[in-house]
């Protein structure tokens, strides 16, 4: 569609439905209907809205405050804006434009005088995108591997959400693309076995069920500090990232891509190759500091954990959730991504989190 086509506010509220979701926001209307159900606060957020002015809604502090990068993925469903020679544009519309138009008189102008067209036109997204970071419409890594990006912009930019109706795309060659995508479902098949086969060994090596059981409890409560540790120290190594290409794209591939695609369905559970690789050593660990019955049993227990975590945070990101604790985790988790990611690194719980003293305080 074309964002500088104009519409009338009576436009707008005809598409209040999930099969055509529009609103407005700052004068201008975007067609959220394909990020409804991805949205992170549930796609009932949206479609109580539809068809209406959000401007009000969305800067309101305490219901429902959005970051910057919020902000920025609204442009990819920009269609178009509201027909200001109509009568009946809506009052947060009014009120939000009396503002800005306040703030900008305020602000120094340098000699230039900018017009009320000035403050609503389009962003030119494609040549947004291209100038700011990757152009999402080509393939990822060959971008980032060519870029001389510095650590502090390629961070700044990695960390503010972007979203696709589909997949993006990282490698220009589809064979080595397959690999890259890894359906939820895929990790219950190649995990459970691995699970079974640890406790049947286990038994096998003396444990009593009971005693199985035991050490199979107590691996996954090792599992929810492993989780914690690996996110935090290994996926947001921030701080101690050297400053090079290099360094970045193996960033941008172990945890980065997921901060700058959140909603991307077939990039949000590990990869089994990645598990394993994470897997071996821990295994080797447990096998170590414990003897090899008990081992075999904690073991069970943290790859089940690990199991575990990875459907909950599929679930967190792409669920219509249970309230009990599940409605909690989806809105500690999604304000890491949304609005604080050096913080809320708990995905199944927050345990960890104020043990260490890393909760987000909502």
């Amino acid at each position: 569609m074309d964002p500088n086509k104009t519409y009338t506010v009576q436009e707008v509220q005809a598409h209040s439905s999930r099969d055509s979701c529009w609103v407005i926001h700052n004068n201008k209307v975007y067609n959220m209907t394909s990020f409804a159900a991805d949205h992170p606060g549930g796609d009932d957020l949206i479609l109580d809205h539809a068809g209406q002015d959000i401007t009000a809604l969305m800067k309101d502090e305490l219901t429902h405050l959005h970051s910057d990068g919020a902000y920025e993925m609204m442009d990819d469903f920009l269609v178009g804006v509201i027909n200001n020679s109509n009568s009946n544009i809506t009052a947060a519309t009014i009120q939000s434009s009396a503002a800005t138009r306040e703030l900008k008189k305020r602000a120094p102008q340098e000699g230039k005088t900018l017009s009320e067209e000035d403050y609503l036109r389009p962003t030119d997204l494609i040549a947004d995108k291209k100038t700011k970071f990757l152009d999402l419409s080509k393939p990822l890594l060959y971008q980032l591997w060519n870029s001389d990006y510095s650590k502090a912009f390629y961070l700044e930019q990695v960390h503010i959400p972007r979203h696709l109706s589909g997949p993006a795309r990282i490698f220009g060659s589809p064979y080595l693309e397959v690999f890259t995508k890894t359906p939820w479902f895929i990790i219950p098949i190649f995990w459970l076995p691995i699970v079974t086969y640890n406790i049947h060994w286990s038994l096998g090596a003396g444990l009593s069920p009971d005693q199985a059981v035991t050490f199979f409890l107590s691996g996954m409560v090792l599992w929810t500090l492993a989780e914690y540790i690996i996110h935090r120290f290994l996926f947001h190594l921030d701080d101690l990232l050297p400053d090079s290409t290099v360094w970045l794209t193996a960033h941008f591939l172990l945890h980065g891509i997921h901060h700058y695609l959140p909603m991307d369905r077939l990039r949000l559970v590990m990869p089994p190759a990645l598990a394993v690789a994470l897997a071996l050593p821990l295994n080797k660990l447990g096998h170590t500091l414990f003897p090899e019955p008990q081992a075999y049993a904690i073991m069970a227990g943290a790859f089940f954990g690990y199991v575990l975590y990875d459907m909950t945070h599929y679930y967190l990101h792409h669920a219509k959730v249970f309230k009990i604790h599940f409605q909690e985790m989806k809105t500690y988790h999604l304000a890491h991504h949304y609005k604080n990611y050096d913080g809320g690194y708990g995905i199944t719980s927050k345990i960890w989190d104020r043990v260490f003293n890393t909760e987000l305080k909502l």
